[in-house]
């Protein structure tokens, strides 16, 4: 990776033609992806850190899970000196596959009321 002009460093991701349902629907079937994209749909318009996150994993297994949502086209990662931030997609996954984040975080949301976990 080459830093560009403004310091920060690029992080590979897919183009939004490149991104597939199978792996949105892979990455959103670890409870932990789907909280931080949960979280990440909660405020949108937001760029979080890693560390903002309070995920009852070590250090190394929330760098993996960030890893497989920016792989599959969840989330966009980019560096501001040495924070690595994140954001979700939802522009690229709405005109992708209209409705489908929605009616997922909906279904979760349903789900943890059920459960007694939300």
């Amino acid at each position: 990776m080459t830093p560009a002009a403004t310091g920060t460093r690029d992080l590979p991701h897919p183009a939004r033609e490149e991104i597939r349902l199978e792996s949105v629907l892979h990455a959103l079937s670890d409870p932990v992806r789907l909280r931080i994209v949960r979280d990440l749909a909660a405020d949108s318009d937001e760029l979080f850190s890693c560390s903002y996150f309070d995920l009852p994993v070590t250090k190394s297994t929330t760098t993996h899970h960030f890893r497989v949502l920016r792989e599959s086209g969840l989330v966009r990662q980019t560096y501001r000196g040495t924070a690595k931030l994140n954001g979700l997609r939802r522009d690229d996954l709405d005109a992708l596959f209209p409705g489908l984040l929605d009616a997922l975080l909906a279904a979760e949301a349903r789900q943890a009321a059920h459960l007694g976990t939300g």
